[in-house]
């Protein structure tokens, strides 16, 4: 197979070539939605809640839609006096402003509509239970206020792809690929194992331990990575702690959630407010049979290992070296 490269970096979905901004994404769900009847019915019973029984033969997708005074949508679904749905779109773990949805429900072309089913969507990268707690909004003028994740459209192209005819298949395989690449989610296909450091004692004002958190609550948590002190943007797979010189436990990561107050998951911690964290819950421990030390590893260094490495390896530093060149990395 041919390699194709775009600045340097190789492209794998054809999605890829319109970027990764907020608008690009948008594009890519509207031409997917537009061209696989599987997805937009999967979309639409996600976002609706409908039974199906519409006229799906009569959908118009609309993006980047103008109207004098009231800003631009990113994408409207309608379906002519069935369904009429807003979807304002955005990367990141950023929740939009409530005014700015008033501006969308408030347009003319909506409120005039005799769309019996009319849903104001706001589509973003947290997880819905963030999304949930934090969006204290249900409706906007009356019309429902729905959050939803970008895990979950992506959830939406899997069903459909169940379903979907053979050039279904092809695009919604590109565009679970282009999901994959710009999309904070959990990479459930790989052996990559990250790595932290616990510390020995408390905190200030804790009331436990980092090494108690792991060991005892099966939960670890960091905040939600991009460009703050070098954290994954992506959650991993897996996670490794080393203490007391070695390699102590791996864990598989069985499930994650996003939170700002971590009092609410550990009343042993204060209450704040940390801006967005991953929580981790952790699977049962497991380590190789022999002791892996740190090795040459600064104290607090956090690093990236492929799982079978560390039972090969007699340091995490081995380890390490090993997957960067089996990555490409070094």
């Amino acid at each position: 197979m041919f390699q194709l490269q775009l600045r340097g970096q190789q492209v794998e979905s054809i999605f890829e070539l319109l970027g990764a901004k907020e608008n690009d994404v948008s594009f890519s769900v509207g031409w997917a939605l537009a061209k696989s009847p599987a997805f937009l019915v999967e979309f639409i019973n996600l976002a609706a809640s409908s039974n199906s029984k519409l006229d799906f033969s009569s959908t118009q997708i609309r993006l980047q839609q103008h109207e004098v005074n009231k800003g631009i949508t990113d994408i409207e679904i309608e379906i002519p006096s069935e369904l009429f749905i807003i979807i304002e779109a955005k990367r990141g773990w950023v929740l939009p402003s409530a005014e700015q949805l008033m501006t969308y429900v408030r347009r003319e072309s909506f409120k005039s509509a005799p769309a019996q089913i009319k849903k104001m969507i706001a589509l973003t990268e947290c997880s819905e239970g963030y999304a949930k707690a934090h969006f204290k909004l249900r409706e906007i003028d009356g019309i429902p206020l729905l959050p939803l994740s970008w895990k979950q459209v992506f959830d939406c192209s899997r069903r459909a792809y169940k379903s979907g005819t053979h050039a279904e298949k092809r695009l919604l395989r590109e565009l679970s690929t282009y999901f994959q690449r710009i999309m904070t989610m959990q990479k459930i296909d790989s052996n990559l194992v990250y790595i932290v450091s616990l510390g020995s004692g408390k905190p200030p004002k804790w009331a436990i331990g980092w090494i108690d958190i792991v060991t005892k609550k099966l939960r670890y948590f960091h905040p939600v990575g991009g460009g703050r002190g070098g954290w994954p943007v992506d959650p991993p797979n897996y996670l490794g702690f080393r203490y007391y010189g070695q390699l102590q436990s791996l864990h598989h990561v069985e499930g994650y959630e996003v939170f700002t107050d971590p009092h609410k998951y550990f009343p042993e911690i204060p209450i704040d407010d940390w801006g967005p964290h991953y929580l981790y819950h952790l699977g049962p421990a497991f380590a190789p049979s022999v002791v892996v030390r740190t090795g040459n590893i600064y104290p607090s260094g956090r690093v990236w290992c492929a799982l079978d490495t560390l039972f090969t390896a007699r340091t995490i530093s081995d380890a390490r070296d090993i997957t960067n060149k089996r990555m490409g990395w070094s």
